[in-house]
């Protein structure tokens, strides 16, 4: 759905290019380092735009190369750790994770006397 979108975003783009551009039919004199030439701005125009998408369009095949060269490194990370906590992973026993649970000690009553049990009680929030 995105690339629909960027498609027409860029049809759209294409078309304002093209009307800006036949509107402006002038010939233009434009300073080159060293020598002076008179162009018609409708080819500047185009001219410009190709070389904006032509960099714009090289920037995104560059990033989504270097996005799946990472996403490549990364998958062969997880496999890597995978492989290794594998082999080092020791069996557990769901009878010892039963007697974690219950050594721990049971919730004090003295947590609800703080100061925000104590606000609603009916007490100011700077006493207790």
């Amino acid at each position: 759905m995105k690339m629909q979108w960027a498609l027409i975003a860029g049809l759209v783009f294409a078309l304002l290019t093209g009307i800006f551009a036949v509107i402006n039919v002038d010939s233009v004199q434009v300073n080159l380092l060293f020598n002076t030439v008179r162009v018609p701005l409708i080819l500047l125009i185009l001219g410009c735009t190709l070389i904006g998408g032509i960099i714009v369009g090289s920037y995104g095949i560059y990033r989504q190369y270097r996005l799946q060269r990472e996403n490549k490194r990364l998958k062969l990370r997880i496999t890597e750790l995978e492989a290794s906590a594998a082999s080092t992973a020791a069996p557990v026993s769901y009878d010892s994770i039963d007697s974690l649970h219950s050594n721990e000690p049971e919730p004090d009553d003295q947590l609800h006397n703080d100061s925000i049990g104590s606000q609603h009680k009916g007490n100011s929030p700077g006493t207790l």
